[in-house]
């Protein structure tokens, strides 16, 4: 059986761990400049520490030569979806698109144990995979985690959540090259699936996983006639939901009347802040502070794998059933 699923799907390993390996190799060669700018490591530069001048003048510089690289990372969150769903979309539907099916089914191993095997062999490539590419793209994260946190821009290319993304796209795959009998439109399928999943749980869910805080203090006395400050508790490392103001009894002002009270105090020809402080005005922050970065990351993994598992589930079914 191994044999026979690597002579199967040899192709797409291989094309899949070619791709990773030159990722991997680009972002070891880059990561080993932005690393050097640190001489005591990123992790010295990271919370309160980072506010010293040897670590701003470090993140300055990667901010000018490697901010850039940063920003193509964006589009990298895909690449765990690509890796599940070119190893899943042709598990079943290029069986049934050339018929072999006919012949894997009659052998001496049962197609139950069959499926068994390549669901195992083909899973597991997936998350061998999606693992080193999500190991070498965290280390080459950690400068600008140190400075951003790991919260906002990192959250769906570290931990834990790649490897189930992977696994949501694999289930998909799978599920829908069963159901179509096609690699290409199962593979389209997955992709679609995740990209329509994502963006829900994304907006809506992953801000709903845990009660977010909330500081409200005073806007300061000072400072200079542009815009108020912000609330100082949340910091860089944490994620900020919303910001804002509120008066004197708590409630939050809409952007109109704050813009208000800014022309009101540029035609008194007063300091903003101390405008806002003598109408008792404060700024608020809601957040999830940055150590809850591990427990987000359990229950988004733990959505995505149980719904790749339901999907596995749906191709058992239908397998054993021959679908035929």
């Amino acid at each position: 059986m191994t044999w026979l699923i690597w002579r199967q799907h040899r192709t797409e390993v291989c094309v899949l761990g070619l791709l990773v390996g030159i990722f991997g190799i680009t972002l070891l060669a880059l990561g080993t400049q932005a690393h050097d700018l640190f001489p005591g490591g990123p992790a010295r530069c990271a919370g309160e520490a980072g506010a010293g001048e040897a670590c701003a003048a470090s993140f300055r510089q990667l901010d000018e030569q490697y901010g850039y690289v940063e920003n193509l990372l964006a589009v990298f969150y895909l690449v765990p979806v690509v890796i599940g769903a070119f190893l899943g979309a042709p598990l079943l539907a290029r069986e049934l698109e050339d018929g072999t099916w006919q012949l894997a089914w009659t052998q001496a191993v049962p197609r139950m144990r069959w499926l068994a095997a390549k669901l195992t062999a083909l899973a597991g490539v997936t998350v061998a995979l999606t693992g080193v590419f999500t190991a070498v793209l965290t280390w080459f994260r950690q400068p600008f985690d140190a400075w951003e946190g790991r919260f906002s821009d990192a959250f769906d290319l570290e931990g834990l959540v790649p490897v189930a993304y992977a696994l949501f796209a694999f289930g998909v795959a799978t599920a829908a090259g069963a159901l179509l009998r096609r690699s290409l439109p199962a593979f389209g399928v997955a992709f679609g699936a995740f990209l329509a999943a994502r963006l829900p749980v994304a907006l809506l869910a992953r801000p709903a996983y845990a009660t977010p805080l909330t500081t409200m203090e005073p806007v300061p006395v000072g400072g200079s006639t542009g815009q108020a400050g912000h609330p100082s508790v949340p910091t860089s490392a944490d994620w900020m939901i919303e910001r804002g103001y509120a008066d004197t009894t708590g409630r939050r002002l809409s952007w109109t009347e704050y813009y208000e009270l800014e022309e009101a105090a540029n035609r008194a020809g007063t300091n903003l802040n101390q405008f806002l402080h003598g109408r008792g005005i404060q700024q608020f922050g809601v957040y999830h502070p940055a150590d809850r970065f591990w427990t987000f990351q359990l229950i988004e993994a733990a959505l995505f794998i149980t719904v790749a598992a339901v999907l596995i589930g749906v191709v058992v079914w239908r397998v054993r059933r021959r679908m035929i």
